[in-house]
């Protein structure tokens, strides 16, 4: 542009081998990709893997910026090689502290048509569902989620989960997105726990000093107030539940429409009085350079609007409320 020689000319430029690039991003992936939000607790990048990246652990991801985490790249001299590598660096990379499509990812780099290069822009819309299956969090994962949460993994002296004539059982409530996750667990002392969720049993052993959970190793996770994060292919993020201070609302009963994230409201498209119908756009909210429309769940009236255009909400705060069904 400054009329200035170029370091090298076109046909100095050669291709060597295969690379692969994986954007991370702040993102709901179950909820449509929706941006997440959060602190950094935890940050690690596998060092033998580029990672370009403008964020530390610590740091905040906000509703006013791009969710984009980092970028993982890697390289192999041929393209098998290269999705491997890739496979390997996002098992290796941890987030802790807000929601990430790595596991997303992973699974689509395990994906038998991206593995055999049969690849169009259609790929994700299709298999989405399988996708997202393949990147929850496996039974064993679960299993160690809960002995995070009780402490149990942490735990060295010989006392705990100590108790006369029988083993001492605990219970443990764990959330994920929507889904409420209860565990039992039964220790036989400190490095021998059975962990029932959903009347299936996982044993958990440590062996000098090393976790198993049935046998496979356990995984990289931390542990930041009421949240356990869980690494590689099959992590998943959970919120430990207070049985005490349980949501009577949980999972909503249609009438409140409320903020999937934080953001700001651009559009609302209806007043008290409006009869509306399920899937109809009430609103339009704006977070992270993104328009999403909220719909109504059901049929009904429009009770009362309870934000106006302009205003800044947070995730989950209710927006507008529709009148209560007739018996």
């Amino acid at each position: 542009a400054s009329g200035e020689s170029l370091p090298a000319q076109q046909g100095d430029l050669t291709i060597t081998g295969h690379s692969f690039e994986a954007r991370l991003y702040a993102e709901d992936v179950p909820a449509g990709f929706l941006p997440a939000t959060g602190t950094l607790e935890h940050l690690k990048f596998p060092d033998w893997a580029r990672s370009d990246s403008g964020v530390r652990q610590g740091d905040a991801i906000s509703p006013h910026y791009d969710p984009m985490i980092s970028k993982v790249i890697v390289h192999g001299s041929t393209r098998a090689i290269a999705l491997k590598k890739l496979e390997a660096a996002l098992e290796a990379t941890e987030v802790g502290g807000t929601l990430t499509n790595v596991s997303f990812l992973s699974a689509l780099a395990r994906h038998e048509g991206f593995v055999a290069g049969d690849v169009d822009t259609g790929l994700i819309g299709r298999d989405i569902d399988q996708l997202v299956a393949q990147s929850g969090a496996t039974l064993q994962v679960k299993a160690q989620a809960a002995l995070v949460a009780t402490g149990l993994m942490q735990a060295m002296d010989d006392v705990t989960g100590f108790t006369l004539w029988q083993p001492m059982n605990r219970e443990v409530q764990l959330r994920s997105g929507e889904d409420d996750l209860n565990a039992v667990i039964q220790s036989f002392g400190v490095d021998k726990h059975h962990v029932t969720i959903d009347g299936m049993v996982v044993e958990a052993l440590r062996i000098l000093g090393q976790w198993t959970f049935d046998g496979d190793k356990a995984k990289a996770w931390a542990l930041h107030g009421d949240n356990v994060t869980m690494f590689g292919s099959g992590g998943a993020s959970f919120e430990i539940v207070d049985p005490l201070d349980r949501d009577t609302g949980a999972g909503g009963d249609g009438n409140l429409i409320e903020a999937p994230m934080p953001g700001a409201v651009r559009a609302v498209l209806v007043k008290a009085g409006d009869t509306v119908t399920e899937g109809q756009k009430l609103a339009v909210l704006e977070a992270m350079k993104m328009e999403h429309g909220l719909l109504a769940a059901r049929d009904g009236v429009v009770s009362t609007v309870l934000v106006s255009e302009g205003d800044q909400v947070e995730a989950g705060m209710a927006l507008i409320q529709l009148e209560e069904e007739a018996e």
